[in-house]
């Protein structure tokens, strides 16, 4: 079994930065594609951002150019780096990750999500 959890969230004002964490812990053989979803109340959940194991990234339009995702494969993590905030970008962020555990089960898996709030 595996296990994402997440950390770095919290209340910021308009303009200012934050940074995620998502740790994947358990059995794990091997981490594909990561990512960081985000869902604000009665809206769909969206793409955030996305980093393969090799590097290649990919972003939601809306936040494009103030966000950065990034992972250290040797940890097992992935990060969101989030710099000019907007009180749009409040929602909670779920991290998500495609995992080949050891047992030879592969699949996506989510954490349980931070809460992100941009407010004056």
């Amino acid at each position: 079994q595996v296990q994402l959890v997440e950390s770095g969230g919290g209340l910021v004002q308009p303009g200012g930065s934050l940074r995620l964490s998502c740790v994947a812990r358990g059995s794990i053989l091997r981490i594909d594609n990561m990512g960081w979803y985000r869902q604000a109340p009665a809206k769909q959940r969206e793409l955030v951002a996305g980093i393969t194991s090799g590097g290649r990234t990919n972003y939601g339009d809306s936040v494009k150019g103030r966000f950065t995702i990034s992972r250290d494969n040797a940890k097992n993590t992935v990060y969101l780096q989030m710099n000019s905030l907007k009180p749009e970008d409040t929602a909670v962020y779920l991290c998500n990750a495609d995992i080949f555990q050891r047992n030879g089960r592969y699949g996506g898996a989510w954490g349980q999500g931070t809460q992100v709030t941009v407010s004056s």
